[in-house]
């Protein structure tokens, strides 16, 4: 039977632990306060609005002029040389990613109520990070899929041959699920909600997101215009979930210009 202290530190523990939950969960859905959100919603929209056409140009050129033309040049997906890109790939992989997320924000905010003082305030506001990553990534996965479901693009060969136009809307199946892809939302997404919360570390994301969008290709998952379509969806998500962060004052400020950047672990800007 355990002793009375233990069930007071369990109870303790129970508490705080609830505590950093719900502070957490009204923090994300609390009304916005910054002053500067309407500069900042309004350069966000010209960012995506240019997003946007530049990505639907490129689109619409790939599904035309590029996406049968590069399916012919790649080998098919089988060959036994391909085994590294296999592995490569499933860095980008949606679920991988998410749960690799998901498990380290629950296994720091376990850890927090054990935490006092400094130390404390630092883990939260790394889990406050983590929650950001984890949204920036499963917004535009969402839209994604409901994407995917609509359009029902077969998969390159699928039907037997290269066709970029072999659509059967509303599918829902595997083969009919290439446009947009998944992994290339995931790896942009998360490109680009790194290198928002760590610029320094923006080359780096950025040629990761390239080589798992490059593998998708390589390995005959997709056609360019779905690998196109990905990395847009993932990163105007992102944009929209650092948007929703800044205007509730985490993990972001919003300077004078309507610019948004990166607060450092102190809360001051970075």
């Amino acid at each position: 039977m355990p002793a009375p202290a233990d069930l007071g530190v369990a109870s303790h523990y129970l508490t705080d632990l609830f505590a950093v939950l719900k502070g957490s969960a009204m923090r994300l859905v609390r009304q916005p306060f910054e002053p500067r959100r309407s500069e900042a919603a309004r350069r966000m929209s010209r960012q995506i609005l240019l997003l946007v056409a530049i990505g639907g140009v490129s689109i619409l050129a790939l599904l035309f002029e590029v996406d049968v033309a590069e399916i012919q040049l790649v080998p098919l997906r089988g060959t036994p040389g391909l085994w590294p890109v296999r592995i490569l790939t499933d860095f980008g992989r949606d679920a991988y990613v998410l749960w690799g997320l998901a498990v380290l924000l629950i296994a720091v905010v376990i850890m927090a109520p054990w935490w006092r003082g400094a130390g404390r305030s630092r883990l939260l506001a790394f889990a406050t990070r983590l929650q950001f990553l984890l949204f920036a990534v499963l917004t535009p996965l969402l839209a994604a899929e409901v994407i995917k479901w609509i359009a029902g693009r077969g998969r390159p060969l699928v039907g037997g041959k290269a066709d970029a136009f072999n659509f059967v809307p509303f599918a829902g199946t595997e083969a009919y699920a290439s446009f947009p892809s998944a992994h290339a939302v995931t790896s942009f997404a998360l490109a680009f909600a790194v290198s928002a919360l760590w610029p320094r570390t923006r080359v780096m994301m950025a040629v990761y997101a390239v080589i798992i969008a490059c593998s998708r290709l390589v390995l005959l998952a997709h056609h360019p215009s779905d690998v196109v379509a990905g990395a847009l969806i993932g990163v105007v998500g992102a944009m929209f979930v650092r948007y929703w962060f800044a205007a509730r004052g985490l993990c972001f400020a919003i300077d004078g210009r309507g610019g948004i950047v990166p607060l450092a672990s102190d809360g001051k800007s970075a």
